[in-house]
């Protein structure tokens, strides 16, 4: 497994005092190139291919009233995806990124985690393994994003089981819930906390609550950090499922991002505890990677300064 390299972010931030700038005016933008710089193992990151990965699933627990909208809308909009016409099409395109489209078995829901497992073992290992092989080792970075209906309350299940706390302090409105429906909501995770107690290592959390895009999702995250590639997460719901692997190892998350802060409720307290700091806070609350290819071209400015900009001695100053 790839780990940071400290000599190189080193040279990176020596690089940085020397650009035509006073020391730290270019803000957030310095210390991501100087991440870019310890995961590629290079004083001057480059970003030549990025990958853009969308992960979409269907979830049983939509059986409890938890969406506005139906389980077929996750399949129209992943044709969506595939006809040019989302958000994360356009994104994309301005951003720089190659986007793949992945559906796991739209026809075949996962279980109710209010009644049982939502995905047997088998199933599980196929979904991460479908998001381990969809890493392009080519990649110099990863977007990751999601499409599910009702997978704003897998997100919250699995922030609880991971994180602690009820599904008041997870569950938000997602796609739009009225009152009625977030009262389902909080239930329905709720029901499934007491369930599924026992679940403590990030593979029993996953089977007991997860949509086969959020176990594809760490099967992403775990291949890209064998590769040392960096990854962008997007919102609530991609953050939640990557979060689930800090439970068998604290530096899990090391080579992430957290793309940008949603405007569900949860995404702030889960990023908190997650240690992590948003590139950006636009107050969406999209998915479909939307956020996260946002924070893409934040990335890409950070290199651009970074590479580009004359150094004192370079311009002749001072």
């Amino acid at each position: 497994m790839k780990q940071f390299d400290e000599a190189a972010a080193t040279a990176a931030r020596n690089r940085q005092a020397e650009l035509t700038k006073p020391p730290g005016s270019l803000g957030r933008l310095e210390s991501l190139a100087v991440f870019m710089a310890g995961w590629q193992g290079t004083a001057r990151p480059r970003i030549e291919t990025a990958q853009a990965l969308v992960f979409a699933g269907n979830h049983g627990v939509t059986a409890q009233g938890v969406n506005p909208f139906p389980v077929e809308v996750t399949a129209q909009m992943v044709a969506n995806f595939e006809n040019g016409g989302a958000a994360i099409n356009q994104l994309c395109r301005l951003a720089g990124a190659d986007l793949q489209v992945i559906a796991l078995d739209l026809d075949r829901p996962t279980a109710d985690f209010t009644q049982g497992m939502a995905l047997e073992v088998p199933d599980l290992v196929a979904s991460i393994q479908t998001g381990k092989n969809a890493v392009n080792p080519d990649a110099d970075v990863i977007v990751l994003g999601e499409m599910g209906i009702g997978n704003s309350t897998v997100a919250a299940a699995l922030a609880a089981a991971t994180f602690g706390g009820v599904a008041e302090d997870w569950v938000g409105p997602g796609t739009g819930a009225d009152d009625e429906i977030m009262a389902r909501k909080i239930a329905a995770v709720n029901t499934g906390l007491k369930r599924h107690k026992g679940a403590a290592t990030a593979a029993s959390i996953l089977g007991s609550y997860g949509g086969r895009e959020q176990a594809a999702i760490c099967g992403a995250v775990i291949r890209a950090r064998e590769l040392g590639i960096p990854v962008i997460l997007d919102g609530f719901i991609c953050s939640a499922a990557a979060g689930v692997l800090l439970v068998n190892d604290p530096d899990a998350l090391a080579h992430c991002l957290i793309g940008h802060e949603s405007a569900e409720p949860g995404h702030r307290r889960l990023i908190a505890v997650m240690k992590k700091e948003p590139v950006v806070g636009l107050d969406m609350r999209l998915g479909e990677g939307s956020g996260a290819a946002i924070a893409l071209m934040i990335l890409r400015a950070a290199l651009e300064c970074h590479n580009g900009m004359a150094t004192f001695a370079e311009a002749g100053i001072g």
